[in-house]
């Protein structure tokens, strides 16, 4: 017999589903910022590879000549993304959720069992938990990520009055170059993200909607 368990906080799930909508709104605008100078290419042997991006990404999704539109909107938002970040560390730390998401020793194991049990090499069932060890790796790893999109935004927007923080980060072409790093790595992040609850089905999508999980009766509580 199944039962209903409780699993995501309330407030945890208020800030995930905000930074949701402001992250797509802050790669939006980064990316019509980025138009004016997409100075970034992938070549190999003097064969390119990969631009970022060609002119065709940027008709399509109407991101040319938005530059102004982009800054306005980037900077805005710049604030809810911090400050909804900043809440939700806080948050973990006082209510004790940090237990379940930050990794342990036995963190890099219980990741690759994920790995083979998502490839299909391993049958066995994960410990239950309320994150598994490639969770606690991912969303941990996406919290600092949020921190650094914030120490280089700083750096590569006020290169000068932040000089010594745009210095110790590289210089500004470092930083810019740090700054678009990480936005590929949040929609890569989306992807895989998007695709594991897809594979888990709808249990887990709930459990973020609704704070609960279906769980069999036998494992009650033991998240």
């Amino acid at each position: 017999m199944n039962c209903l368990n409780a699993k995501h906080p309330r407030a945890i799930r208020w800030m995930h589903w905000i930074n949701f909508p402001v992250l797509c709104i802050m790669i939006w605008s980064g990316l019509l910022i980025h138009w004016a100078n997409d100075a970034y290419v992938l070549r190999v042997g003097g064969i390119t590879l990969i631009q970022f991006f060609p002119d065709w990404f940027y008709s399509i999704f109407d991101l040319d000549h938005g530059l102004t539109t982009g800054i306005a909107y980037h900077f805005t938002f710049a604030w809810f993304f911090g400050i909804n970040g900043l809440l939700y560390v806080l948050y973990t730390f006082v209510s004790g959720e940090w237990r379940h998401l930050l990794p342990n020793r036995r963190t890099p194991r219980e990741a690759w069992d994920v790995v083979l049990r998502d490839l299909n090499i391993r049958k066995t069932s994960l410990p239950r938990a309320k994150f598994n060890g490639a969770q606690r790796l991912a969303y941990t790893g996406v919290i600092l990520m949020g921190a650094a999109s914030l120490v280089t935004g700083l750096a590569i927007y006020m290169p000068t009055q932040l000089a010594w923080l745009t210095n110790l980060l590289g210089g500004y072409a470092w930083a810019r170059a740090e700054h678009f790093a990480l936005t590929i790595g949040y929609v890569l992040f989306f992807v895989i993200h998007l695709a594991q609850v897809f594979l888990a089905g709808w249990n887990t999508l709930r459990a973020m909607v609704t704070g609960f999980e279906l769980v069999p009766e036998s494992e009650q509580g033991h998240a």
